[in-house]
């Protein structure tokens, strides 16, 4: 599997928001849920420098159009971002702090219920 910092260049906020509003329903819940956990936890001021670069090079690969499965493929589309995000997740869980979380779980319940 890449490495999430690859893909660095490929985030920018405004392109997170946009892919999750048109594809958060077809991604599902746990991709959305732990992407938010990343997403929320790059902007954390105490998460040290590296785990952003992870963190924001892992949203960069959800975000890059042009990913190892595409996006639209029935079924399997959204694995190959689940697993770089899970894996990014797994590298720097110690800097998801349980505000993160929350964040993360207030955001799913406006778009998911």
């Amino acid at each position: 599997m890449e490495q999430p910092e690859n893909h660095t260049q490929h985030y920018s906020e405004t392109r997170f928001w946009n892919k999750l509003a048109h594809y958060a329903k077809k991604a599902g819940a746990e991709v959305v849920e732990k992407a938010l956990w990343l997403y929320y936890g790059a902007q954390d001021p105490k998460t040290p420098a590296w785990a952003k670069t992870v963190m924001i090079g892992a949203l960069g690969y959800f975000i890059f159009p042009l990913d190892a499965i595409p996006d639209f493929a029935p079924l399997v589309g959204y694995t190959d971002d689940l697993g770089m995000i899970v894996a990014a997740i797994g590298t720097v869980a110690m800097h998801i702090s349980d505000e993160t979380k929350t964040k993360a779980r207030e955001k799913m319940q406006q778009w998911f219920g």
